[in-house]
């Protein structure tokens, strides 16, 4: 199955997923709505975040969309399931985490060219694995035993139980890309720490850049470089280094990442 997979056109490791992005300035396409209408469902049904009698059409959105590359997942029969935006406002308008959070003194913010800010990442519950799943998509399992060395081939598979962020990881990556294209180095991004720590153990590695705080629960600004990044996942995981990047994954990495991932799995049972 997995040989089959593997010289089949299909993503290896997010097999059932495709992903597209929607570019700044087309605020009435078709891809937002249906981004807008799964970010009502999160923000404003599920987790009452924000008010449902501010956006009567059913659409949630902000002054940020408009100045933000889109991505959103979707699965093999064109159901959206995932979203997330990075934001590159223009230098009138500041970064959606500096509209609640305060940074430290000594901080020095790069270049606005370089930098975006990640925003509205959401995955639609019936694609949160278990309960207890972060709304990120971020299970619990993996929050608490889960590695880098763990996301391997065969999780892109039809297993359900599997404790790797598949469809966040495929939504990153798709950032990812689309960053070293367009000349973007650094990623802001406020959340819960328990995200960022799972986010280190993919090999991103955000670091706090200013104090938490409460917005919507606390959360806390972070940066990420991703030129470490990418040094970090050569090092560390040529799988995924290679995933990210777009590159011909070659056999004997596949199998290696199998086989480590393989042992990891005994000795936890251990």
């Amino acid at each position: 199955m997995l040989i089959k997979r593997l010289l089949s056109k299909r993503d290896i490791l997010v097999p059932y997923f495709n992903f597209r992005k929607e570019l700044s300035g087309n605020i009435e396409s078709t891809l937002l709505k249906e981004i807008f209408q799964l970010r009502y469902e999160v923000y404003c049904l599920e987790c009452h975040f924000l008010p449902t009698e501010e956006f009567k059409d059913g659409l949630e959105s902000d002054e940020f969309d408009e100045c933000s590359t889109h991505f959103a997942a979707f699965t093999m029969d064109n159901q959206i399931v995932g979203t997330v935006r990075l934001v590159q406002p223009s230098s009138d308008l500041n970064y959606p985490f500096e509209g609640h959070c305060s940074i430290f003194e000594d901080y020095v913010m790069p270049a606005r060219e370089t930098a975006g800010e990640i925003s509205r990442l959401v995955v639609r519950k019936s694609h949160r694995r278990r309960r207890g799943d972060s709304m990120e998509g971020v299970s619990q399992d993996f929050r608490e035993k889960g590695n880098a060395a763990s996301i391997h081939p065969h999780q892109g598979g039809k297993k359900r139980d599997g404790n790797s962020p598949l469809l966040l990881l495929g939504l990153y990556r798709e950032m990812y890309r689309y960053s070293r294209k367009n000349g973007i180095r650094y990623w802001y991004a406020a959340m819960e720490r328990s995200l960022a720590k799972s986010l280190d153990k993919m090999g991103f590695r955000f670091v706090p850049i200013g104090p938490q705080t409460d917005y919507y629960g606390p959360v806390t600004p972070f940066v990420v470089d991703l030129d470490e990044l990418n040094n970090r996942l050569h090092k560390e995981n040529k799988f995924l280094a290679a995933w990210f990047n777009d590159e011909k994954i070659p056999y004997n990495v596949i199998i290696r990442t199998m086989i480590g991932s393989f042992w990891q799995m005994v000795k936890k049972k251990k």
